[in-house]
């Protein structure tokens, strides 16, 4: 599909719209024929023939037909922008609709900046092709048309005079349209790793300032910058080699009627009125022959960035649920048989290998690792963000590739290492996986997760309007605030991903206390790195290089005397020499 079959998918949902513009953009061609035409019979007519009382109803019909092309081309350039607005809405409903279908794979290779840059500067190009580009293409093809069968009418071999350079005009259009759309995708992948580059800066600006590196920030942005501005460079260097020639030649047409076009006035073989029109279609002509470069320019720009678009909205998610009948409700039994996982960018390295352990509805699993040895990769398979390369996850007895993603996900949640708090209020980011939550509820949860106190604190409490991600939280708030949100879902299987390692000693058991009350009939995985996280679990895991080495209650693996009693043992060492990361 060619990018405008592509974009009229979205340009024919207003097709009423489009008709009327179209056939206003019509009537315009057919009344610009009008002053020249007139033009020429003031000379003929009036100056030439002294047929003076005919002037001024010329000369009004002429104000006339300049003011209703007047009133209808506003109308119609309206028409074009609102069918354009119209369309870029819908574009960018599908690609937001479309990101939030694809899953941590897309995400994984594909830049934030890049994706901002399709959001942003190839829509508008889109954009600026509807609303502008088209209309004025119509109004050349027809301009061109209407000037050439006038024109011929008046006089058939300076017509062809003129009309004998068109074959020159397509050639160089061709090679500039040829030249430009590779140039203009470059342009494009340019733009988008300098967007990528920025979004990033300013969202590390902190660790920018912390390690005092605004020097090397300017210098990589200054590459990319002077990348881009290269890329540019190169467009406008097609420009310059292909613009001049057809602004040259639209203006010898100027040259040859009044050689031509004189030579016939004096020879008696053209009127002199007869001139004046054609010289008054001229530019009927010329315009065309001047607008097709930069028409051509924006076109292939408009090209390059649907290619990039398309791209994304052909995208496919690897993650896709099964319609097939499933209970309503997850009783929260999670069965790993044989699970195997490598993700999909680095298939030969084994992240998990012959993963095997049953949880049933109620118990506490706490996972238990080096950095780096699957922990989250566990937790990632169980809520579907990504799926085995071997083996089966098991919800409730059914492989988990067999549950509608949604569904499953609305009764699973993951307090992820990598907190994210929205610009909102924190009572609108804690009721953010539950809208129908309601204060005391939401209260209740917090006071769980030790936050209620700190947010009442806060200058306006529960309708605090925080910063991006979070900023101007502590690490210890936004955890507490992450979890508190996590139980408002009230989900059947809740994952808690290292969600107290910000938090001291003492809030971090006063959270366990009331988690012990308040998820007594969730199924609840841990990962941590304090043993006084995990102790009260109903079954532990020791994770080593994507294998389990060691299970059991806390009191067997201590028993063990391996990577986990050791850990307790370092732990309790710690807490004896005065450290307040561990605990006996």
């Amino acid at each position: 599909m060619n990018p405008y079959t592509w974009v009229w998918q979205y340009v024919r949902r207003n097709h009423a719209k489009m008709v009327v513009a179209v056939i206003l953009i019509l009537l315009n061609a057919l009344a610009i024929v009008v002053a020249p035409l007139l033009g020429g019979m003031i000379v003929d007519q009036v100056i030439e023939q002294g047929h003076t009382d005919r002037l001024i109803p010329m000369l009004a019909i002429m104000i006339g037909v300049t003011l209703f092309r007047t009133v209808i081309r506003y109308i119609y350039c309206i028409i074009f922008e609102q069918i354009g607005q119209n369309a870029l809405f819908d574009i960018r409903h599908d690609l937001f609709a479309k990101l939030q279908s694809l899953d941590f794979n897309f995400f994984n290779t594909v830049r934030t900046g890049d994706i901002m840059a399709r959001m942003t500067g190839d829509t508008d190009a889109i954009r600026h092709m509807i609303c502008w580009v088209s209309y004025n293409a119509i109004e050349c093809v027809l301009w061109f048309l209407a000037a050439v069968i006038v024109m011929s009418a008046i006089n058939v071999p300076l017509m062809i005079a003129l009309v004998v350079l068109t074959p020159i005009i397509a050639i160089l259009t061709y090679k500039m349209s040829s030249q430009a759309l590779p140039i203009f995708f470059e342009i494009r992948q340019s733009f988008a790793r300098l967007n990528a580059m920025v979004e990033e800066n300013i969202s590390g600006n902190r660790v920018v300032k912390a390690f005092a590196r605004e020097p090397y920030e300017i210098d990589k942005f200054e590459k990319l910058n002077l990348e881009y501005k290269a890329r540019n460079m190169d467009s406008a260097a097609i420009s310059r080699r292909y613009l001049p020639p057809l602004d040259f030649i639209a203006s010898l047409l100027s040259v040859i009627v009044l050689l031509l076009g004189g030579g016939l006035v004096i020879a008696g073989k053209m009127s002199l009125g007869d001139l004046v029109t054609f010289n008054g279609f001229l530019w009927m002509l010329n315009q065309p022959m001047r607008m097709s470069g930069w028409l051509i320019n924006d076109m292939q720009r408009f090209s390059a960035a649907t290619i990039k678009i398309r791209s994304m909205l052909a995208a496919k998610p690897a993650i896709t649920g099964k319609p097939a009948a499933v209970p309503a409700k997850v009783r929260g039994e999670v069965t790993f048989d044989h699970v195997d996982f490598a993700y999909p960018d680095a298939p030969e390295t084994p992240v998990l290998e012959d993963i095997n352990f049953d949880v049933l509805p109620g118990q506490t699993m706490g996972i238990l690792g080096e950095t780096g040895s699957g922990k989250s990769t566990l937790m990632d398979l169980i809520a579907r963000f990504y799926d085995p390369t071997g083996g089966q996850v098991l919800i409730d007895g059914k492989d988990a590739r067999d549950w509608p993603v949604r569904t499953l996900r609305d009764q699973i949640t993951v307090v992820m290492q990598d907190l994210f708090l929205f610009s909102d209020s924190i009572e609108d980011n804690i009721s953010y996986g539950n809208h129908q939550a309601d204060a005391p509820f939401i209260k209740q949860m917090a006071t769980v997760a030790s936050a209620d106190e700190f947010i009442e604190e806060m200058p306006e409490g529960y309708h605090t309007v925080v910063g991006e991600r979070g900023v101007g939280l502590s690490g210890g708030q936004k955890q507490r605030i992450s979890l508190t949100r996590a139980l408002v879902k009230d989900p059947r299987i809740l994952i808690l991903d290292d969600t107290t390692s910000a938090l001291d000693m003492e809030t971090e058991a006063e959270i366990q206390d009331h988690l012990k009350s308040a998820a007594a009939d969730k199924t609840v995985f841990i990962i941590a790195s304090r043993i006084s996280s995990l102790r009260a679990a109903d079954q532990i895991i020791v994770l080593r290089h994507g294998r389990i080495v060691e299970r059991g209650t806390h009191e067997t693996l201590l028993a063990q005397n391996g990577y986990y009693a050791e850990t307790y043992k370092k732990q309790l060492g710690a807490t004896d020499g005065g450290d307040d990361n561990g605990q006996a």
